[in-house]
């Protein structure tokens, strides 16, 4: 498909900057696809709403992985001497304890076997390989936990370009832009349909008879990139490293067997549960790296209905979306949205979509 029929208008002023307290507060536009000889109907909600939008019976699986200060500040050095480079690192994809994929700005002024100094930290790295697009891979001279525990002196809440871009990151990012329920270290970009979620919100879940599940699915700054292509198919997704346990699958299995809902919280979860499912939606247990990429034409086998926040123009966000709910559908929505002010992308407000090919169901 053409990407530039994913293209849409939004005014600059509703991008959220900031989560509003509480987490729960945020506005929820429920989308229910059109059923056959009918249109779309859409709601206006709250988070707190969710309890009662969805059923007994019914799974919330999460994504349980926990951001790690990602964005890094180095200078790059050469034999001979010579003032260096300063060059932004962003990281996206471990490789081994020391071995990162990153990327790199301004990329040009690096080369293999240039070195990386972080002013101020006891680390340095080694750039092993350099890709398209500014993606290089670095070796850093510590290993696992002790790197961690370096990279988290000396690195940066990796935000979005779109908000970094219009303030300067502070300490309060660093627990805005983390789920409640973060507990697996690897994620440099939140997954932000999560941040909805309270103690209370989880509870009154719970309360109504909603399970909740919890997956890992380690996001990457690939989610920020632009789609460059012209069409869908010249795309290349950038991979993310996932799991899913034999108990969730297990228990998701379950749900579905006992005529309850799969409900994933944010397109990471979405798009782990369909790479860990088979040609009959059967789930099982995932470990390693997926890029699937979901575009209007996709046949889903494990989701039957999203929370997800709204996403960029042209991204490969926003086109999992109209596949799950349907184009025209979601070009409605988001026009709706636009127009009665909800709040956009990463801090603003979410949807609770239900699949098109289950609108009469």
């Amino acid at each position: 498909m053409r990407v530039d029929l994913f293209d849409f208008e939004l005014p600059e002023a509703l991008i959220a900057l900031r989560p509003l307290e509480p987490r729960d507060a945020a506005r929820l536009l429920v989308v229910e696809p059109a059923r056959a000889g009918g249109r779309a109907v859409f709601q206006d909600e709250t988070f707190r709403a969710l309890p009662g939008l969805l059923r007994p019976g019914d799974a919330l699986v999460f994504n349980d992985t926990r951001v790690i200060p990602s964005r890094l500040y180095a200078l790059r050095r050469r034999d001979g001497g010579g003032p260096g480079a300063r060059i932004e690192l962003m990281l996206h994809l471990r490789e081994d304890g020391r071995t990162w994929r990153a990327f790199a700005r301004p990329a040009k002024r690096l080369k293999p076997g240039d070195k990386l100094e972080f002013p101020g930290a006891a680390v340095t790295a080694t750039v092993a390989e350099k890709g398209d697009d500014g993606d290089v891979r670095v070796v850093f001279s510590l290993a696992a936990a002790v790197l961690d525990g370096a990279l988290a002196g000396i690195g940066e809440v990796p935000l979005p370009p779109y908000i970094a871009g219009r303030r300067p990151v502070d300490e309060r990012d660093r627990e805005d832009y983390q789920t409640l329920y973060a507990r697996s270290d690897g994620a440099v970009a939140a997954p932000t349909a999560g941040l909805h979620f309270t103690d209370g919100l989880l509870k009154a879940l719970q309360d109504k008879g909603i399970e909740t599940h919890f997956l890992t699915l380690h996001v990457g700054a690939g989610t920020f990139l632009p789609v460059k292509a012209e069409d869908t198919e010249d795309h290349r997704m950038h991979a993310e490293r996932g799991m899913v346990s034999e108990k969730a699958a297990a228990a998701l299995n379950s749900v579905r067997g006992r005529g309850g809902r799969i409900v994933a919280v944010g397109t990471t979860s979405l798009r782990l549960l369909e790479s860990a499912a088979d040609e009959n939606g059967v789930l099982h247990s995932f470990s390693g790296k997926t890029d699937i990429f979901i575009t209007p034409g996709y046949r889903f086998r494990a989701v039957d209905a999203l929370v997800t926040n709204f996403h960029l123009p042209r991204s490969t966000l926003f086109m999992l979306v109209c596949a799950f709910s349907g184009y025209d559908t979601m070009r409605a929505a988001y026009q709706h949205a636009v127009d009665t002010g909800y709040r956009f992308y990463s801090y603003g407000d979410g949807s609770l979509l239900f699949r098109a090919d289950r609108a009469d169901e």
